[in-house]
């Protein structure tokens, strides 16, 4: 999958609590040429991470209500030039950009 990915594209990652999407974010990452750690961002809500290529940025919004206009201006330099996994997008429908690829794990 990580083949296919460039800057600018977004992937929604969908999947019941603990099923492994942040494992499966990981994988693409050091797919994608990110070397360092690749930790969950859900208390931070945002990681991003320089490669020799296209920065990889990975959002999780597990907790927030849903995103307003303000939250959703924070989060675009996470998608600028950048290319984009968000865990628990149904928390951003309508504020994020549109997915390139839709993830959707289940046990």
């Amino acid at each position: 999958m990580a083949a296919v990915l460039a800057a600018g594209d977004v992937v929604h990652v969908s999947g019941d609590l603990g099923v492994g999407k942040t494992v499966f974010v990981r994988g693409a990452c050091r797919a994608l040429g990110v070397t360092g750690p690749v930790t969950s961002p859900t208390y931070t809500v945002g990681n991003l991470y320089r490669t020799a290529g296209v920065p990889v940025a990975h959002l999780d919004l597990y907790r927030s209500a849903g995103v307003t206009v303000e939250e959703a201006a924070d989060l675009e330099p996470y998608f600028d030039g950048t290319i984009c996994f968000v865990e628990w997008p149904d928390a951003g429908a309508g504020m994020l950009p549109p997915p390139r690829l839709l993830v959707d794990l289940r046990v």
